[in-house]
């Protein structure tokens, strides 16, 4: 099964506060590319040797340390896409996780403090052994990313998703990140 490329060609035209279309465009263009090297990474594989696999080489071991990169890449995308749009939809049992971690303040400046620790992911989810709320920072798209998670809040903190419009201000780019936060996406992957 080949996986489509979503359109996200609605959060351009001034959506986003502190995005431009330019910006938007490149990073549309590189989530597409994730999406080409994971349908090609699982047409491969559908046909690979897998009796020889080893940790020095072998196709197949390295189509499979590659795999989760593409997937990750291409779906940790989609959700960083999804959860923009600036609402402010907070749901009551999301507010009521917020303030357990300190407040939506504290939770988002925490979020923000793990993006700038360098270029990869800064997540907020929602930890299933202890049902509290966890920032995480994932390296590479699938180094770091702890297991019994549910990814509330997604952020892109690769400078390909701010370096047309802030350069290397990556904190400028954070807030403006913050800005557009879709809190009713959150609240919906909260609610699941």
């Amino acid at each position: 099964m080949a996986y489509p490329v979503k359109n996200y060609d609605h959060l351009k035209g001034g959506a986003l506060k502190g995005l431009s279309d330019s910006q938007l465009d490149q990073h549309f263009g590189l989530y597409k590319g994730y999406i080409a090297k994971l349908n090609e990474i699982e047409e491969k594989l559908a046909t690979a040797d897998n009796t020889k696999p080893n940790y020095s080489y072998n196709e197949y071991s390295e189509l499979k340390r590659r795999e989760a990169v593409a997937f990750n890449g291409s779906f940790l995308h989609e959700l960083y896409f999804e959860n923009l749009g600036a609402d402010s939809e907070i749901s009551a049992g999301l507010k009521a996780a917020l303030d357990a971690a300190g407040g939506k303040d504290k939770v988002i400046a925490d979020l923000k403090a793990t993006a700038m620790g360098g270029p990869g992911w800064a997540l907020l989810t929602r930890n299933r052994r202890d049902g509290k709320l966890h920032t995480y920072f994932v390296a590479e798209h699938h180094l770091g990313l702890p297991i019994e998670q549910d990814l509330l809040l997604v952020l892109d903190s690769w400078e390909h998703a701010f370096m047309v419009d802030y350069g290397t201000a990556r904190a400028k780019y954070l807030d403006s990140f913050v800005e557009n936060i879709k809190w009713s996406e959150v609240s919906k992957r909260f609610g699941k």
